[in-house]
């Protein structure tokens, strides 16, 4: 019987999951910088060896209300790092929290029709652990505009953090 890896996490009280081959790695929240007049999408940028990685607020993009908000919930935060958002490399998505990386047989995958979500990026639904677990498409995460716009602010971010490099 064939299996899938998946990475269950939570989003606002809601179990979502990405293929596991979708992820480079998981990271606690690190300090984020915002630039003025971002979208309200996007959490902030960090500095990963040199690199601006843009973060993406998956309850903003869903339009779900947090649980908890504050300085003690960003405890417990996680990023997920993912390298194909978007032509200017690697991006993160912020989620409440990263559960579990589970294997499920792909007999138990349930079908989502590409009209039942916003640009179809619910691909599949699946039960883990007694919870129904949405499985995102990272690819149909986002819009293209706002690939193309998320791009664009990651150059503009890499060229400011640049700006700062100082050399040993």
């Amino acid at each position: 019987m064939a299996s899938l890896q998946i990475i269950v996490f939570d989003v606002c009280g809601i179990a979502c999951a990405l293929h596991r081959s979708a992820a480079r790695e998981f990271l606690p929240l690190p300090h984020l910088w915002r630039p003025p007049v971002m979208p309200h999408p996007v959490a902030g940028f960090f500095n990963l060896g040199g690199h601006a990685v843009p973060v993406l607020r998956l309850d903003v993009l869903f339009g779900l209300q947090p649980v908890e908000d504050g300085a003690e919930a960003d405890l417990y935060r996680h990023l997920i790092l993912i390298d194909r958002f978007s032509a200017s490399g690697t991006s993160a998505l912020l989620v409440d929290r990263v559960l579990d990386v589970a294997r499920v047989d792909t007999c138990q995958l349930s079908s989502v029709s590409e009209e039942a979500t916003l640009n179809g990026c619910v691909e599949a639904e699946v039960t883990w652990d007694e919870r129904l677990v949405h499985l995102l498409s990272v690819e149909r995460i986002l819009l293209a505009e706002e690939q193309q716009a998320l791009a664009e602010l990651g150059r503009q971010a890499q060229n400011r953090l640049s700006e700062w490099a100082v050399s040993a």
